[in-house]
């Protein structure tokens, strides 16, 4: 039986989405659909030991994964369901862009373990590119896979201290951290150093005045926020 407040939830986040244009919703067209297929049967698992460390590009993000072994992989997803619902037959199901963006919000996710197919979702799969960076601190796969298994499970989320590059770090290396989080971190800082952002949130603020009107929402940020840049910058 489905969930009344998660379905409440998921509909406003529709409409939002909706309204502003995003296609959250849908995966792809039927052409990328049939594409991703094709790719998803060329995986040779062969190829894969338990405990590798799997990664997957994505557009804006890498993904990461835990190689268990029989064509199964680890990966740490947001995902709001779990709050909502203890059916594990629905939570397994493969995460929506919906489910997924909620659970980001909400700061929950799951440790759940997919087939390597839905792992990868029809992207290219790298094979232990981190090992260089940790040299002799890599552990056995029978520990990695312990490590992983241990983890399978509901868990918090955070974008910069506990993601799925986390997690893997964790069970390969015994050392959480992410090389993608300390780069958002050193971009967010250039940003702020840039004293041309001081112009441009000014510029920002002043915009939002003069198209929503002078209200505390809109001059407190327009004050706030450009004398907060300029004193940490």
């Amino acid at each position: 039986m489905k969930n009344p407040m998660y379905e409440t939830v998921s509909l406003l986040l529709e409409k939002f989405f909706l309204l502003a244009n995003f296609k959250f919703l849908t995966i792809g067209s039927s052409a990328e659909e049939e594409e991703k297929k094709k790719h998803a049967s060329c995986y040779d698992t062969a190829y894969f030991k338990p405990g590798d460390l799997l990664e997957v590009p994505r557009t804006l993000f890498i993904h990461f994964g835990i190689y268990l072994g029989d064509n199964m992989v680890a990966h740490l997803m947001p995902d709001i369901l779990p709050l909502f619902t203890n059916d594990h037959r629905q939570i397994q199901k493969v995460v929506t862009n919906k489910r997924l963006v909620l659970g980001v919000i909400a700061k929950t996710a799951r440790i759940r373990v997919d087939t390597v197919e839905d792992f990868a979702y029809g992207g290219c799969i790298l094979v232990n590119l981190m090992d260089s960076l940790f040299k002799n601190n890599v552990l056995c796969g029978e520990e990695v896979v312990c490590r992983a298994k241990e983890l399978v499970g509901t868990t918090d989320y955070s974008l910069l201290w506990n993601n799925c590059e986390h997690f893997v770090t964790h069970c390969r290396y015994g050392s959480a951290v992410s090389f993608q989080t300390d780069k958002f971190c050193e971009i967010v800082k250039m940003i702020i150093r840039d004293q041309r952002s001081v112009l441009a949130s000014v510029l920002l603020g002043l915009a939002s005045i003069f198209y929503l009107g002078l209200a505390p929402s809109t001059t407190l940020p327009t004050i706030i926020i450009p004398f907060t840049l300029w004193m940490v910058g």
